[in-house]
């Protein structure tokens, strides 16, 4: 036995000297062949807009992160904000003519996909021009890619714009059949958000509110379409309703088109645009590239004052957190550092969440609550800042959102699937054994009792009127004008700047400005925090069963397809969960 316990053990060892010696030899391979791959910007080049790879705002620094381990990271290190903060640096780059987008199918939310757009505008002010092609064009994609001088569209292509759309299903019945029953816990007037496991059909309170929350959206959208297309929002309506723009040649007669043409004759009108000789190849260099060799600003460097922003993306689940994920580890860490430096004069917190753990969120408030009392806190609201996401939120000095921010869900609710009724049915019969009456806790099979109901609602009673007290307080509100406004339901910005939940609508840059202000600095630079306390063990354990360079979610995303991986994502995403939840109870997807 102990024989071939030594030559497992070799075996493996040897299995792992060569891993090891063979990331060795990529690193050397890659110091040695650096000089000769460097990134070069050609006069007269184009930026090729490919943010398919793209996700989150902040992609992430991590504690004594060794060189293999961000040599396989690789350029995954790029997020959101560095993409902007390039295209931004483009505009004053004399190499940099233009900006082409071909066929972009982004993962970008609503309210990133505006910042980008904002951005987009901001560059051609310079003089510089923006092109725009697809084979297809979502109602996203056109949304963002509307913002451009030419837009192309493929001749057996499509332009989807046909206004939005939420479809929620009811389970009632099919708990009722099944035994399959959810045991819902919540505040006594919080309805929307659980409505699907109490009613067959939508009440109308729920369709008033997600009425209003679409034709928000929508508005914000048609109202940026018409601006840069020069169409009125009555006809961008009447086109939505009518599909008056469902084939290329009706998207081009509707004005939402510049031309309709082949991709090569795309290239070629860019090759006019340049003065690029027709047989020549046009100077062409990704936004991934670019953003790498503009990822730092050297005139930056020289200020001494700092505003932090500290990123919170993500569920909040607890424990240190990562990329994806909020943990009061790694944000409230980050707090304290940023209000400890002398030369950081303020702080914004750019949040994108649909909220998690109240634990989490409350103890995440309470360390920013300790870090407004030495330095300005300011809140910029990504796509997200819901439920959770607000509670962390409320307490800042300024709140920023955007248009399309989802926010609010000022709630707290408990669910606990019970299938006593189905255990029933196939003749299955839990007992148990306890030492006092209560020692057991809940249990699925049996049904619940109306003491364990009583104790579990008390908690989320306690839960809610905490958030509640800590919006009013935050919000300078009284507690029944945040009750009223609570109760779980969702607003945009828009709404949530009349309602006193936001102060401004505004991107990142506009959040830092008013921090700066606060923190009564003229001349600063941008720090941006979280480092993730992630050794390399765990970083390896990230990339288990993955292919070379590809992360585990990447790998799966590519075996199985990106709609399975969502599914199997929110699975695992619910595993985690623990304790009394301040999360939105469903996903808007647009």
């Amino acid at each position: 036995m102990n024989f071939i316990k030594n030559v497992l053990a070799t075996v493996v060892g040897i299995f792992l000297f060569c891993v090891i010696s063979f990331f060795i030899l990529i690193g050397i391979a890659a110091v040695v062949s650096g000089g000769e791959n460097e990134i070069k910007i050609e006069n007269n080049s184009v930026i090729e807009l490919d943010l398919s790879k793209i996700v989150f705002d902040y992609a992430g620094k991590y504690k004594d992160e060794s060189p293999l381990q961000a040599l396989i990271a690789g350029k995954t290190k790029i997020g959101f904000i560095d993409v902007l903060n390039a295209i931004k640096s483009a505009k004053n780059d004399d190499k940099i003519k233009g900006i082409s987008i071909i066929n972009n199918q982004s993962l970008l939310g609503l309210a990133q996909s505006k910042e980008l757009r904002e951005q987009l505008l901001d560059f051609k002010k310079s003089g510089k021009f923006v092109y725009a092609y697809a084979n297809y064009f979502t109602q996203k994609e056109y949304y963002i890619n509307s913002v451009a001088d030419q837009v192309y569209v493929n001749p057996v292509g499509e332009v989807d714009f046909k206004g939005l759309h939420s479809e929620l299903l009811f389970f009632k019945d099919f708990q009722d059949k099944t035994g399959i029953k959810f045991e819902v816990i919540r505040h006594g007037k919080y309805k929307s958000a659980v409505e699907p496991f109490l009613n067959q059909e939508m009440s109308p309170e729920n369709r008033e509110q997600m009425t209003a929350l679409l034709n928000s959206v929508w508005n914000t959208i048609v109202t940026d379409v018409a601006a840069s297309r020069k169409i009125p929002v009555e006809q961008l309506n009447a086109i939505a309703e009518n599909l008056s723009a469902r084939t290329p040649e009706m998207a081009l007669a509707q004005k939402l088109v510049d031309k309709v043409a082949y991709e090569d004759e795309y290239h070629a009108a860019i090759k006019s645009k340049l003065k690029v000789a027709n047989d020549e190849e046009y100077k062409k260099i990704s936004i991934t590239d670019y953003t790498d060799k503009n990822s730092i600003n050297v005139d930056d460097i020289t200020k001494d004052d700092i505003i932090a922003v500290i990123y919170a993306q993500g569920e909040i689940n607890g424990g240190e957190g990562d990329v994806d994920f909020i943990g009061e580890g790694s944000i409230n860490r980050s707090l304290k550092e940023a209000r400890e430096d002398k030369d950081v004069k303020a702080i914004v917190l750019r949040v994108d969440s649909p909220g998690g753990s109240a634990l989490t969120s409350e103890l995440i408030w309470r360390e920013i609550e300790l870090t407004k009392k030495i330095k300005p806190v300011v809140v910029s609201m990504g796509n997200l800042a819901a439920s959770g996401g607000y509670y962390i939120s409320c307490g800042a000095n300024a709140i920023f959102a955007e248009p399309t921010t989802i926010t609010g869900s000022i709630g707290v609710f408990g669910m606990l699937p019970n299938m006593s009724e189905l255990a029933s049915k196939v003749g299955v019969n839990a007992e148990q054994v306890n030492t006092h009456k209560n020692s057991g806790g809940y249990s699925p099979f049996e049904p619940i009792t109306e003491e364990y109901k009583a104790i579990a609602l008390e908690g989320v009673e306690r839960t809610y009127k905490t958030f509640v007290t800590r919006v009013a307080t935050g919000r300078k509100m009284k507690f029944e004008a945040v009750d009223a406004i609570g109760q779980g339901r969702v607003w945009t910005g828009t709404d949530a700047l009349k309602l006193g939940l936001v102060d401004k609508l505004g991107n990142l840059d506009a959040a830092i400005k008013h921090a700066a202000t606060l923190g009564k600095s003229k001349e600063y630079r941008v720090e941006t925090y979280p480092e993730y306390n992630k050794n390399f063990n765990e970083f390896l354990e990230s990339l288990a069963g993955a292919k070379m360079y590809q992360s585990k979610e990447a790998y799966l995303k590519e075996e199985i397809g990106e709609e399975n991986y969502i599914l199997i994502d929110k699975i695992r995403k619910m595993k985690k969960r623990k304790g009394i939840q301040a999360i939105m109870p469903y996903e808007i997807s647009f």
